[in-house]
C-alpha cells in the first residue's frame, strides 16, 4: 500500500517534464522535415498536413514519454535524494516488477538503497558495541585502580608501621595489580586473535593426554571448593587436528569456569567421545548452578557478567570465554551452551581427527 500510493505521489506532482518535451521536439522535427522533403519532392502533402503532422506526432511522443519514463525517473530521484539523507521509509516503493530497462535502473536504485540500510544498521551496531566496550574497560579497569589507591593512601598515612594490617593491605594490592595484568593481557590477546597476528599453529596431539593435563593443573582449585574433577576422555580417540596449546588454553577456562560456578561438593566432568561425522566432540559439563536461557546467546560477548557481584567476587577478567569463541573460531567451529539454573551447564565444541588408526596412545 505504502509503495503504491508513494508511486501515486510521484505521478502528481509531475507537471511538465524537460525530458519528454525534447523526445516531442526531436519527433516533431523529424517527422516535420520528412514530410517537408516530401513535398518539396512534389509529394501528395499540402503545406497544412506537413504542419499539423509533426505537431500531432510530437505531442503524442510527449505524452508517451510524459508517462512512461517521467513517474519512473522521478521516483529514483526521489528515492535517491532520501537515500542520501539516510531515509528508507519509502523504499519499497522502489521495488519494481522486471520490465525495461529504467525498471532495471531502479531495481538498482531499490538494491542500493537495502545496502545501504543494512549498512548503516551495521555501523550503529557496531559503534553502540564500541561504546559499550568502551564503558565495561573503563568499569573494569576502575575497581583495581581505586582499591590499589586506597589501600597504598592507608599505608603511607601510618599503616605502613602497623604489622597486623600492612601485610594484608599490601596482599590485597598485589591481587589487584594481577587482576590489571590479566585484564591486559586479555585484551591483547583479543586483539591479536581478530587482527589475524596470532596464528593458530595445527599439528595432530591427543586429547586424551591434553585432558589430564588440564585436570591435573586444576586438581587444587577444584578441591579448594570441594568440587570432583573427572576426566571422561577416551583412550582410543583419533589424534586431533588443530593448536594444542590454544584448545588448553580453551579446556583450562570451561574448566575453571564450571568449577567457580559448581556448588560444594559439585562434578565437573572432560568429556570427549568420536562422533558418525568422524570429529571429535568435547563436552565440559558440570552440575552447578545453571544459566537462564535468556543469558546463554550472550555469554561469549566480552565482559558480559550473568551475575556482576558474584562473577567478580569470583575473580577472572569477563574476556574468557570471548576468548574461547574467538580459538574455536580460528578451528572452524564454535561452542554450543546447554543450561538450566539450578542443573548444571554443558560447553561443547566440535574438532576434527585425523583417521581413526591415529589415536592418542600413538602421539603425547
Amino acid at each position: 500500500m505504502k509503495a503504491s500510493h508513494a508511486r501515486r505521489s510521484v505521478r502528481t506532482r509531475i507537471r511538465i517534464g524537460k525530458l519528454p518535451l525534447k523526445i516531442a521536439a526531436s519527433v516533431a522535427l523529424i517527422t516535420g522535415l520528412c514530410l517537408f522533403l516530401a513535398h518539396l519532392l512534389n509529394g501528395p502533402y499540402s503545406a497544412w498536413v506537413v504542419l499539423v503532422i509533426p505537431v500531432a506526432s510530437g505531442c503524442t511522443a510527449y505524452v508517451t514519454a510524459n508517462r512512461l519514463l517521467l513517474p519512473r525517473i522521478e521516483l529514483g530521484r526521489s528515492t535517491l535524494k532520501q537515500v542520501r539523507k539516510h531515509r528508507f521509509d519509502n523504499l519499497e516503493a522502489t521495488h519494481l516488477p522486471k520490465g525495461d530497462e529504467l525498471n532495471g535502473l531502479i531495481w538498482q536504485v531499490y538494491r542500493t538503497g537495502l545496502a545501504m540500510e543494512k549498512e548503516l544498521q551495521e555501523l550503529k551496531k557496531i559503534e553502540d558495541y564500541r561504546r559499550e566496550f568502551l564503558g565495561n574497560v573503563s568499569h573494569e579497569l576502575k575497581t583495581p585502580i581505586f582499591t590499589i589507591q586506597g589501600f597504598a593512601e592507608t599505608l603511607l598515612g601510618g599503616a605502613l608501621n602497623d604489622e597486623q594490617v600492612n601485610r594484608k593491605f599490601l596482599r590485597k594490592i598485589l591481587n589487584n595489580t594481577t587482576r590489571l595484568r590479566n585484564l591486559a593481557n586479555d585484551l591483547v590477546e583479543i586483539s591479536r586473535i581478530e587482527t589475524g597476528e596470532l596464528e593458530m599453529v595445527m599439528a595432530p596431539f591427543s586429547l586424551t593426554h591434553l585432558a589430564a593435563e588440564v585436570i591435573d593443573n586444576l586438581e587444587r582449585v577444584a578441591k579448594e571448593k570441594n568440587v570432583t574433577l573427572w576426566n571422561a576422555v577416551a583412550d582410543n580417540l583419533p589424534l586431533i587436528q588443530g593448536d594444542r596449546a590454544r584448545l588448553g588454553q580453551v579446556l583450562v577456562n570451561l574448566v575453571d569456569n564450571a568449577i567457580k560456578y559448581s556448588n560444594e561438593g559439585g562434578t565437573v566432568e572432560v568429556v570427549g567421545r568420536l562422533l558418525p561425522s568422524g570429529q571429535v566432540k568435547v563436552s565440559v559439563v558440570d552440575n552447578g548452578i545453571g544459566i537462564a536461557p535468556q543469558h546463554i546467546p550472550r555469554l561469549t560477548e566480552r565482559f558480559y557478567r550473568v551475575d556482576k557481584s558474584r562473577s567478580r567476587t569470583q575473580g577472572g577478567t569477563g574476556l574468557g570465554l570471548a576468548i574461547v569463541k574467538h580459538i574455536l573460531g580460528a578451528h572452524n567451529t564454535q561452542m554450543v551452551i546447554e543450561s538450566m539454573p539450578g542443573r548444571g551447564s554443558t560447553f561443547g565444541f566440535t574438532l576434527a581427527a585425523l583417521r581413526k588408526d591415529a589415536t592418542s596412545r600413538n602421539l603425547a
